[in-house]
């Protein structure tokens, strides 16, 4: 797949995660020591630095060997709580595998993916079981949104210590759908740790293995463990679940128009100031890898890309509508009435999801009130009306008045025609 793999040993002294400041690795693959740790070179600390400054790692553990300390503290740092005895597995006497498992039940068969999880898209999903050998159960914080379960136990499996003869009910470490036995983290940097419970899992004889499970009328069939650990490795060493965004615009759009190619209408792109109501159009490209080149972007079922347009708070939070496709990317779409108010505002996107990177994108603009001569005539407002009628009302009114009185002659005085002929 085109890595080039440098082994090392926790005594191994040239072993150093950092050259110059900067990361030696971009990718660290953490096997079950045979030593008590994984040593001062490789400590909860520098690993943790070395996720901070992007690179992935995917830590394998195993219920044949003490988890150090150190492990357990450094996934602590992730919300990861591992069980306090060091040596616990997790069994399962419903869900085994009845070849190599018949009486101890610490071999788990399960499916793998999340296809029924709704707006999650599925990275790990491969046909049949995939058995988990002594895998060690982890427990996952409530609070961070980082975190997500690739595989979970069923709802009949717990957690066992094989040095304990009888464990009651209540000194259980975690029962059910609360176990993870292979678990993403995935940093704000979209850089990612992956927890894999069983490490046996990855070794050859159980690539292929044949396999039975203990339900009733099951027959044999070859485990899914190669591709499994092929599409968990892609995911971690970010060759699945990649997508950026590639070109933004925005732009009026008074005549309605809905094309993605808005350069030929002749309308400015990228504007940096609006004015209330207007009509906007936005677009986004966004591209996913495919392990070999940039393809569409394609939203699991019941997601939506969402653009909000906000100030301090959104005004607006719409889901944009895949319009069109490139070779390489999937075009993003909507058009909406900007609010009546002035101000400072973004159009702001901010995709995130589970086993998948992060895009975020913010464009800055203005929005002004309306100019002098921007603003309606009155003779548009119909609630204007009656105030113009009654205006021409009173003008008619005044002519009408001074017409009367202008032209109408005032009556003359009756002589007394008896002083006349005196």
């Amino acid at each position: 797949r085109g890595f080039q793999l440098t082994y090392s040993t926790p005594k191994d002294t040239s072993l150093g995660l950092f050259h110059l400041g900067e990361p030696a690795y971009s990718h660290l693959l953490l096997l079950p020591p045979k030593s008590k740790g994984f040593g001062p070179n490789l400590s909860p600390k520098l690993i943790i630095e070395f996720v901070n400054a992007g690179s992935n790692v995917l830590l394998a553990l195993s219920g044949d060997s003490s988890v150090p300390s150190a492990i357990s503290s450094l996934l602590l740092e992730l919300d990861i709580t591992l069980p306090s005895d060091r040596t616990s597995l997790v069994v399962d006497h419903f869900n085994y595998d009845t070849k190599s498992a018949s009486e101890q039940h610490d071999v788990l068969l399960l499916p793998s993916g999340n296809a029924g999880k709704k707006g999650v898209k599925d990275y790990f999903g491969v046909e049949g079981l995939v058995a988990l050998p002594r895998a060690v159960g982890q427990v996952l914080g409530n609070d961070s949104p980082l975190l997500s379960s690739i595989m979970k136990a069923p709802t009949t499996a717990y957690t066992y210590s094989p040095k304990s003869d009888d464990t009651e009910a209540d000194d259980l470490f975690a029962t059910g759908s609360q176990i993870s036995v292979v678990t993403a983290f995935q940093a704000l940097n979209n850089a990612r740790f992956t927890v894999l419970g069983s490490v046996e899992a990855l070794e050859d004889k159980w690539f292929d293995a044949s396999v039975q499970a203990a339900t009733v009328g099951a027959k044999p069939s070859k485990s899914s463990n190669r591709a499994f650990a092929e599409k968990l490795s892609a995911w971690t060493f970010k060759e699945a679940g990649v997508i950026k965004a590639g070109i933004v615009t925005h732009s009026l759009n008074e005549t309605g128009q809905k094309t993605t190619d808005v350069t030929k209408a002749g309308v400015e792109l990228n504007p940096t100031i609006y004015r209330i109501k207007n009509d906007v159009y936005y677009s986004i490209a966004i591209s996913e890898w495919s392990g070999t080149q940039w393809t569409p972007f394609t939203l699991a079922a019941g997601d939506a890309v969402q653009l909000e347009f906000s100030m301090l708070s959104p005004f607006h939070r719409l889901n944009l509508i895949p319009s069109s496709q490139t070779p390489n990317a999937t075009i993003f779409t909507q058009t909406f009435k900007l609010p009546d108010q002035h101000g400072i505002f973004n159009f702001y996107v901010n995709y995130q999801r589970p086993f998948v990177t992060s895009v975020e994108e913010k464009r800055t603009v203005t929005v002004r009130h309306f100019a002098h001569d921007e603003w309606p005539r009155s003779y548009v407002i119909s609630g204007a009306w009656p105030w113009i009628s009654g205006i021409w009302v009173t003008i008619a009114g005044w002519l009408v008045f001074v017409a009367l009185w202008l032209y109408s002659k005032p009556a003359q005085p009756k002589q007394d025609l008896k002083a006349a002929k005196r």
